[in-house]
């Protein structure tokens, strides 16, 4: 089972610490920064599956931070926790492109309860986490879990991250580029071979079909 991997941003430390303490025991990774600026280079050059953002800290500031982001396209599901809490404060925070808003103080197991549910909703925007593929194939994407007829097939990291993003861009077309960039981090050497192997690893569990190559282009992941 792969881990769903988080990034925190909270400059209090004792506070830092016990989320990270709750997320890890929830069974999540999680990297962590006390300040904006140190934030903005590991998220830059490092893949998250979801954003933990405080607001007011040290450097550049949560708000401007992920304005930021997604003006490089990163679309990675994230959630303010602030102890700003007026209307105007909610609407600054997501007209800066959050998913969600948590007020401080904050019950742990309801942090946890948001985190699911935006990871779960991150592929299709529905309740159920599980993905059916085909009558004999699910994807959980709460777990990571690849079930076929019924039994768990285990993937390698990167090749949970390449089905996680096949099922995000149904029937497109996704570019090698786009490819590299998701599966391996900034500080990575991406590799044609390696990239081949995961291709054909998932070809033999899911269906040679469901993942059409085209030519000089990349790869198509279809359902039809």
């Amino acid at each position: 089972m792969n881990t769903a991997k988080l990034f925190l941003l909270e400059d209090d430390v004792n506070l830092n610490d016990t989320i990270v303490e709750f997320l890890e025991e929830s069974g999540f990774e999680v990297d962590t920064a006390y300040d904006g600026d140190e934030a903005e280079s590991m998220i830059y050059e490092k893949n998250y599956d979801l954003y933990l953002l405080d607001v007011n800290v040290p450097g550049i500031n949560g708000f401007e931070l992920l304005k930021k982001i997604r003006t490089n396209r990163d679309m990675v599901p994230a959630i303010f926790m602030t102890s700003l809490n007026t209307m105007d404060d909610v609407e600054n925070g997501y007209a800066s492109g959050c998913d969600d808003y948590i007020r401080k103080p904050f019950e742990l197991k309801e942090l946890r309860l948001r985190i699911q549910t935006l990871l779960a909703r991150e592929f299709f925007h529905a309740r159920d986490s599980k993905i059916q593929i085909d009558q004999s194939i699910t994807y959980d994407t709460l777990t990571h879990e690849l079930s076929v007829s019924g039994k768990v097939m285990q993937l390698q990291k990167k090749e949970a991250l390449l089905l996680k993003l096949f099922l995000q861009k149904k029937n497109e077309i996704i570019t090698h580029d786009v490819i590299y960039a998701t599966l391996w981090d900034y500080n990575e050497v991406s590799s044609d071979d390696a990239l081949r192997t995961y291709i054909k690893n998932l070809r033999k569990i899911i269906g040679k079909e469901k993942i059409v190559s085209v030519k000089k282009l990349g790869y198509k992941f279809t359902t039809e």
